[in-house]
């Protein structure tokens, strides 16, 4: 179960990632790819980057 949201998020990345291939191919609008696959790519850093972070005691 701790692993399903790391998978969604590559899904995602994966997803955007195809239609921003679509995109600069001209068959999907580049300024609606660009930052679905930006904010794609920031979630899943910030993501990465907060679940080692010390909680306390």
């Amino acid at each position: 179960m701790g692993k399903l949201p790391l998978i969604c998020m590559i899904l995602f990345i994966l997803i955007a990632f195809f239609l921003h291939i679509l995109a600069l191919m001209k068959i999907f609008p580049l300024l609606l790819s660009t930052p679905i696959l930006f904010i794609s790519l920031l979630i899943f850093i910030f993501y990465l980057n907060n679940r080692k972070r010390f909680k306390g005691f």
